[in-house]
């Protein structure tokens, strides 16, 4: 075992040591255990949110999702014999969307919420630890679902990702610009993506660009984007040394040799990436990339394939490409039970994580003896052997033994991400198999 695992840092055994102290107090309290009220024994019922028909990012397709593995199961005979109730909420992407989500799941005494987003990780994760409710199988969007006791995260977040682009990244560019939301989680990006590109030994930090989450148009920012890489328009609005594109290998065109712009806007990037594509119009190439959720398979298909301006582009996901023969059983229960509901998208990473969290889900309801409820699928999940995922991702574990001690991050225990690439319009594996970068995770300095 190697020394960085071994020797936690103080930091984080002081997080573990809060973990375990929450986890005593919600056990205390009038005489009943949080959690612990009696459902009917032969139904489970649970709960998924994400924010639909917002300005900002939707995942509407994560509770589709959800509905659809429950049609699934229950069409088999139901878990252990247990019909699966789901129950879905729109958080709206705001704060008291997210509390009235949550106040619902601790109304409804649900066993777990699941597979679900949301940006308010304070508002939503306070409301289901005095509920005893355990997350599973969340996001990864906020702080609160790498640090909460009651939270079982399925993939690294928004945290690998930005490292691992970085990494990515690092073997390609050597400036590098990176355009995020104005917002709180946004403003841990740059420090993660700069720890990946710091993998290179000679790679200076990303220039910061902020953006709305919500805007129509990005002249202003793809303007300064470029300025960070040092290509700036002279004043008759003539590139001095740039533009984007790139062909199928990636390559920058002459005079932007080894400068990349990264957006992770969510839903936004494409429009972000639309105003950069006219801004840079008839200049030479600047490799573009950016993280599976805000660049998916169905928007380079949209946006015209392999004559997009995507081609070449470098992602980072957390899982196999959507094409990998590994999604063929979700995909499968998409097309028989999803009845074309469009909302559903087998290559969007929401969906893919939501049918991840349900597959951890199914095997803690194997696990669990005796009436279900928030209590048993808590101790199920902290107890039970590693679960395998069809090799979507490592096998997954909370045992404290499991958790990989990253920084910041004490509930961590997939630090795997995936580097593709946009080839003749189709997302590609750009090296095979997962990337550990929970070193890369250990470097990142504390913000501030």
């Amino acid at each position: 075992m190697t020394a960085w695992r071994s020797k936690r840092s103080a930091r984080t055994m002081a997080a573990l040591a809060a973990t375990t102290g929450i986890c005593a107090s919600l056990l205390t309290g009038c005489g009943m255990l949080p959690g612990d009220a009696r459902a009917d024994e032969g139904t489970v019922t649970v709960m998924t949110w994400a924010p639909e028909g917002t300005g900002a990012t939707n995942m509407p397709g994560m509770p589709a999702m959800a509905q659809a593995y429950a049609r699934w199961v229950n069409a088999t005979g139901g878990i252990n014999g247990r019909t699966l109730r789901v129950l879905t909420c729109n958080d709206h992407n705001d704060s008291v969307g997210a509390a009235r989500c949550a106040d619902r799941a601790r109304t409804e005494e649900v066993a777990a919420v699941v597979g679900s987003y949301s940006q308010h990780g304070r508002t939503f994760m306070t409301a289901l630890e005095s509920a005893g409710i355990p997350y599973l199988g969340g996001y990864g969007v906020t702080d609160e679902e790498f640090t909460s006791p009651l939270s079982y995260p399925v993939n690294g977040g928004q945290a690998t990702l930005l490292a691992g682009n970085g990494h990515q990244l690092a073997d390609h560019c050597e400036r590098v610009s990176l355009v995020r939301p104005d917002t709180v989680s946004g403003d841990q990006l740059p420090r993660l993506l700069n720890a990946g590109l710091a993998t290179a030994g000679d790679r200076g930090p990303a220039a910061d660009i902020r953006a709305p989450e919500d805007a129509s148009a990005y002249t202003e920012h793809a303007r300064r984007a470029l300025a960070g890489v040092g290509l700036a328009e002279d004043g008759g609005g003539t590139r001095t040394a740039g533009g984007t594109g790139g062909g199928a290998d990636g390559a920058a065109g002459d005079g932007a040799e080894g400068a990349c712009v990264t957006a992770v806007l969510g839903g936004r990037t494409d429009t972000f990436f639309d105003s950069f594509r006219r801004l840079r119009e008839d200049g030479p190439g600047v490799r573009i990339a950016s993280v599976l959720g805000s660049v998916q398979q169905s928007l380079v298909d949209r946006t015209g394939g392999p004559d997009s301006q995507w081609e070449g582009a470098y992602a980072t996901g957390w899982y196999p490409v959507s094409s990998d023969p590994r999604w063929a059983q979700m995909r499968s229960v998409i097309r028989e039970h999803a009845f074309g509901d469009n909302r559903i998208d087998a290559a969007d990473p929401g969906v893919q994580t939501t049918w991840i969290a349900y597959t951890v889900l199914r095997a803690a309801l194997e696990h669990t003896e005796g009436p279900v409820t928030a209590r048993t699928v808590r101790r199920a999940l902290e107890t039970m052997p590693p679960v395998d995922t069809g090799d979507l991702t490592p096998r997954l574990s909370w045992r404290y033994d499991d958790m990989l001690a990253v920084r910041d991050h004490p509930r961590l225990v997939n630090a795997m991400v995936t580097f593709q690439q946009i080839r003749e319009g189709t997302l590609a594996p750009a090296r095979k198999g997962f990337v550990d970068v929970r070193d890369t995770l250990e470097t990142v300095p504390d913000g501030g």
